[in-house]
């Protein structure tokens, strides 16, 4: 892989990773005339593949966690709730502690790891691990599951991004309790040396100040994030892989046909 670290006080805080590659090409001629076994055959083999060319057992995002999101995004984009310009994902997963870097944007077209970084979670969620999740307003922990990036604004934390809950009982109220993606000072190499983790927002997915704007610049506007926990009575109905496969196979032909 391809290091690139962004300046700033902190090294190594996010290392956007460069990947050489391309969406893996498909065999048929128009996934629409396959039976649903081969189309989720095609879909898997193409999840893969993009799992593979970015490189993202080695960035440390495990498959299944990255499937889970992925199937997300595909049914987002296909119900038009999601930029149909920016093929851009992030992944945080929650199930690892706070002193590694445990989020990821991925641009999904090319096969690139663009960040993957530090991200802090809420102080009642957790201490080193984050363990408590609610969608109560001044509850001070983070939310799971899916959301959709919204537009910024200049706060107490400067530039942040306002982010959309797609998840009843998740993050529903995550508009009215104001979780926001934002910089902060806690979240960096220097505060995990002292104290052995990051600090912690007030629900907020928090990230390293020095590369914020960049961040919030590319992932505004519409982009799907994604938040894994370990909670196994999470529930969402974008995790619909039936709806994902179908979403894939018709974006597919449609690409095919416009020469794409």
């Amino acid at each position: 892989m391809l290091v690139a670290t962004p300046g700033g006080a902190h090294n190594d805080v996010s290392s956007p990773t460069v990947i050489s590659s391309s969406e893996p090409t498909l065999n048929s001629s128009s996934l629409a005339l396959l039976s649903f076994a081969e189309k989720k055959e095609a879909y898997q083999e193409h999840v893969q593949g993009v799992y593979q060319k970015a490189g993202l057992k080695n960035a440390g995002l495990s498959f299944s966690v990255f499937e889970r999101a992925y199937t997300g995004y595909q049914n987002f984009r296909q119900q038009g709730v999601a930029s149909a310009d920016k093929p851009v994902m992030t992944v945080v997963d929650f199930t690892k502690p706070s002193n590694v870097k445990r989020m990821w944007i991925i641009d999904i077209k090319s096969g690139k790891v663009l960040y993957n970084t530090l991200v802090a979670h809420g102080r009642n969620t957790g201490n080193v691990k984050a363990e408590m999740f609610s969608n109560e307003p001044n509850s001070n922990m983070s939310s799971m599951g899916f959301y959709v990036t919204d537009h910024t604004y200049y706060g107490k934390h400067g530039l942040s991004l306002r982010l959309s809950g797609k998840d009843e009982k998740y993050n529903s109220n995550a508009m009215e309790r104001a979780i926001v993606l934002h910089g902060a000072d806690y979240v960096s190499d220097a505060f995990v040396k002292q104290y052995g983790r990051l600090g912690r927002s007030l629900g907020c997915p928090a990230v390293p100040r020095e590369i914020s704007g960049d961040v919030i610049d590319l992932i505004k506007d519409n982009t799907v994030l994604y938040i894994h926990t370990a909670d196994k009575k999470y529930t969402s109905a974008y995790l619909n892989a039936e709806l994902a496969v179908e979403a894939f196979a018709l974006e597919m032909d449609m690409r095919q046909q416009l020469g794409a």
